[in-house]
Order: structure tokens, then C-alpha cells, then sequence
């Protein structure tokens, strides 16, 4: 009687650590493929941004000082002022319009659809085009937007608007806004198309009118979306790279200079170590902005 109740246990154990062994296997690959794509780079970074390494150099551990010499640059305080910039402007921007655009075309209007799928263009465009274009119409001479001014009797003169200081920045502002407004238009449209009508009929019952139904019905059903799309809206433009280098390159004079485009100058110089550094010093703001937006995406979903 012993000896046979001994044997379906033994079983039950050598079948419990196969499974486990096989869904060990399964995960497997998936965790060889993030350490070799994410962590491994991630850490690399970090240790380069530690040392003197040039491209072709092995580069020697030189403790701070890569961080300590770029906080003693003017450039570098420039970037992270045109940084902050940029982001809090453009996110502000591309609010007002996409939440504007948003109420608008979640009305019941003629033609809808087709005024929905052309607001998206301007994010289905490739950005390298986008830009590009951009940079032809600021051109002072033959550039669209001078010769509109001057068509319809605003100003006459000519304006450099990428080669003066005060204006690359607000040029590269607009440009920005323009190709990211499409993303905040959506994600609101999206929210606003799942607040229960329920509570518009009830605010309407309890007399409220247009502008109280906004506030209190249609602002807080739609600003957990808001708060999700600020925060990946300003990891993307705090990182985005293409709108700056093929506008201005950062200038004139360092007027829009980032983060992103000064690493890149590091890369250019063969100062692997301190283009390192700019990355870095980015880093526990992004790091932070990315656990806040993956928490309150997590929350979402339960």
C-alpha cells in the first residue's frame, strides 16, 4: 500500500519541473533578445559616457569628467534651455489644436471621415519630407511663406526665419507642432468617442450648459488620455532629432540647439565618450517620464 501511493506524487513533481523547464524555454528568447537589443546597449552607454573613447580607441575610465566639461560649455546649458522650451511650447500647442480639432469633427458634420484622414496627413507624411519642406518654405528668398506675406500686403521685407535668433526658434516650434498635432487629435478623438452619452443627458437634465458640459462631463472622462499623451508626446519631441538638425542644425548660434543634436556633434567629432555623456545626462528625466506614462497606461488597461 505504501510503495503504491509513493509513485503518483514522484509523477506529479517530474511533470510540474518539465513544464516549468519548458516555459523557461519558451521565454528564453525573448529574454536573450532584450538583453542583446535594450539592456546591453543601455548599460554600454552609460560605461562609454565614463571614458575618453574615440571612434577607433578603446578609450580609458575618466571618471566625471566628460559631464563636468560639457556643464562648462555654453552649449550645453543652451540645449537644455531649448530643450525645455520646445517641449512645453509644442505639448501646449499641440493640445489647443488637437483638442480643438478633436470637438470639431466629433460633431456630427457633412464629410467627417474625409476631413478626419486629411488632418492625419501631416503625421502619415515621412519626416525627413516634412522638414524638408518646411525648410523650403522658410527660405528667404523663394521660400512660400515670405512670398505669401509679401503677396498679401503683411510685410514686405524679407525674413531669414531659420537664420536669425529671433525667429529659428518659433520656426522650428511651428514646423514641430505641425507634424505632431495628428497624434494628440487622434488619441482625444478617440477618448471623447468613448464618453457614455448617458452623462451628457444627465448634466443636460441637471440644466447645465455648453461650456459646464465641457468642464465637468467631457474634461475629466478625457484627461487620463490627456495626461498619457502629454507625457509620450514630450519623451518623443525631448528626443526627436530630425526637426531641429534638418531646419537649423541647431543654430543660428546655438539659438536651437537640443540634447539630441548636440550628442550628434559629439558622434561627429569622434568624441564617442562625451556624446555619451549629453545622452546620459538626458536620462533621469526620460527614465522618470517613462515609468509615470507605462503607470498610468498599466492603470488604464485594469
Amino acid at each position: 500500500m505504501t510503495i503504491s501511493d509513493a509513485g503518483p506524487p514522484r509523477r506529479r513533481l517530474g511533470s510540474g519541473l518539465k513544464l516549468k523547464l519548458f516555459a523557461y524555454a519558451l521565454v528564453a528568447p525573448v529574454v536573450l533578445l532584450i538583453l542583446g537589443l535594450v539592456a546591453y546597449p543601455f548599460f554600454f552607454a552609460i560605461w562609454v559616457s565614463f571614458t575618453d573613447m574615440v571612434i577607433g580607441s578603446a578609450g580609458n575610465f575618466v571618471g566625471f569628467k566628460n559631464f563636468e566639461y560639457l556643464a562648462g560649455t555654453a552649449t550645453f546649458w543652451a540645449a537644455i534651455r531649448n530643450t525645455i522650451v520646445i517641449v512645453l511650447v509644442s505639448d501646449a500647442l499641440k493640445l489647443v489644436i488637437g483638442l480643438g480639432l478633436a470637438l470639431l469633427v466629433h460633431q456630427n458634420l457633412p464629410g467627417r471621415g474625409l476631413f478626419r484622414s486629411f488632418l492625419m496627413l501631416p503625421w502619415a507624411m515621412p519626416a525627413f519630407v516634412a522638414f524638408l519642406t518646411w525648410r523650403v518654405l522658410y527660405q528667404p528668398i523663394g521660400g512660400g511663406i515670405n512670398l505669401i506675406l509679401n503677396q498679401t500686403g503683411l510685410y514686405t521685407g524679407t525674413v531669414d526665419w531659420l537664420g536669425t535668433r529671433n525667429t529659428a526658434m518659433a520656426s522650428v516650434i511651428i514646423a514641430s507642432v505641425w507634424r505632431g498635432f495628428p497624434f494628440w487629435f487622434i488619441s482625444i478623438l478617440a477618448a471623447l468617442q468613448s464618453v457614455p452619452k448617458e452623462l451628457y443627458e444627465a448634466a443636460i437634465v441637471d440644466g447645465a450648459n455648453t461650456w459646464q458640459r465641457f468642464w465637468n462631463v467631457t474634461i475629466p472622462s478625457i484627461l487620463p488620455v490627456i495626461i498619457v499623451t502629454t507625457l509620450l508626446s514630450s519623451i518623443w519631441t525631448a528626443n526627436g532629432f530630425e526637426h531641429v538638425w534638418l531646419l537649423t542644425a541647431g543654430g543660428p548660434s546655438d539659438a536651437t540647439m537640443v540634447f539630441p543634436v548636440l550628442a550628434y556633434f559629439g558622434m561627429q567629432t569622434q568624441r564617442i565618450g562625451e556624446a555619451a555623456a549629453v545622452s546620459v545626462y538626458m536620462l533621469p528625466v526620460l527614465a522618470i517620464l517613462v515609468l509615470f506614462a507605462t503607470s498610468l497606461m498599466m492603470r488604464r488597461e485594469e
